[in-house]
């Protein structure tokens, strides 16, 4: 493989990983509470359609509609997420039962609200997305710049930055320690005082947040309008990528880049001779096969939070 091509892959791979490391760090924060997120796919679907939606409605009136439209998706996946939070925290329904009826509640309501305002079952395209940029004198390092700084998207930066915030929260701030014991153990946690509900509803809000931006960021990216198969199962490949890195943000940023190259191959197998000849299905349907491989192979492997899907009872010993 030539090293031009590489270079020419990387762009590529960073915009297809940015959704999937941002919502792999909301599953990330939900499941060190102790909360089990599998409803990541539907909180991106809401997230994409909002942002859609509304980048669509205000492209004419400002040029900030695409990075409103982000904002907006973040909100509408903290409203999404709170259902999953009732019900898993007050309600104590099962997690798992839970989050799969978020994915099938989202592919219905956001295919009922397009049809509701743009009158068919997806949003209208939209002129702009958010545009590449190229960072000023980063751009000139040897290589990395040419690979990072230089017509990229911002929104890859901006899942570098989360990742690093991510660790900072979890790892090096009282909060972060308090809401990783609600998730290992949250009736020692409260026995010290910690209000293990108030954790875990963080932890989901925070998931849903992440959620909903990566779904804006990936129809914002990869996509003129937001279809039903708009997300295509990246939400599902977040949750491989949380379990891959072994719920630690900087092995979800590691998985998040391997899912968003195997992405990429699939655009530039036809440029590299020995994969030339296999038919480009076998490259499209590639990142699902992966997410397969990993988790076979490294499930077993990785200890998440002990407590995580557990119903939290206060009088449990």
């Amino acid at each position: 493989m030539r090293a031009t091509l590489i270079l020419e892959m990387f762009p590529i791979a960073l915009m297809f990983a940015s959704p999937i490391i941002i919502a792999a760090l909301g599953g990330l924060f939900s499941e060190r509470s102790g909360i089990v997120n599998i409803a990541l796919e539907g909180i991106m679907m809401v997230g994409a359609f909002t942002a859609a939606a509304v980048t669509v409605l205000l492209e004419p009136l400002t040029p900030l509609a695409p990075w409103i439209g982000l904002l907006a998706g973040v909100a509408a996946g903290i409203l999404i997420s709170l259902l999953h939070a009732i019900a898993s925290i007050n309600m104590n329904a099962n997690q798992v039962i839970s989050g799969t009826a978020i994915n099938i509640l989202a592919g219905g309501l956001t295919v009922y609200l397009c049809q509701i305002i743009f009158h068919q079952q997806r949003t209208r395209s939209f002129s702009n997305g958010i545009q590449k940029m190229t960072v000023p004198l980063l751009s000139q390092i040897p290589i990395i710049g040419k690979a990072i700084f230089i017509e990229n998207y911002p929104t890859i930066y901006i899942a570098f930055f989360l990742v690093l915030l991510t660790w900072f929260v979890v790892y090096k701030t009282p909060f972060g320690l308090r809401m990783r014991s609600c998730g290992e153990h949250p009736q020692a946690a409260a026995s010290m005082g910690i209000n293990v509900q108030r954790m875990r509803y963080f932890g989901v809000l925070a998931s849903g947040a992440l959620g909903g931006l990566a779904g804006g960021v990936m129809v914002l990216t990869a996509d003129i309008q937001y279809t039903q198969s708009s997300i295509h199962g990246t939400g599902f490949i977040a949750l491989a990528s949380l379990v891959f890195g072994k719920w630690n943000p900087f092995g979800v940023l590691g998985a998040g880049l391997f899912f968003g190259f195997s992405t990429a191959l699939s655009l530039y197998a036809k440029d590299i001779t020995f994969l030339s000849k296999l038919p480009g299905e076998f490259f499209y349907g590639l990142p699902y096969v992966l997410t397969i491989v990993a988790l076979i192979l490294f499930a077993g492997k990785s200890v998440g939070p002990k407590a995580s899907g557990e119903i939290y009872e206060s009088g449990k010993r």
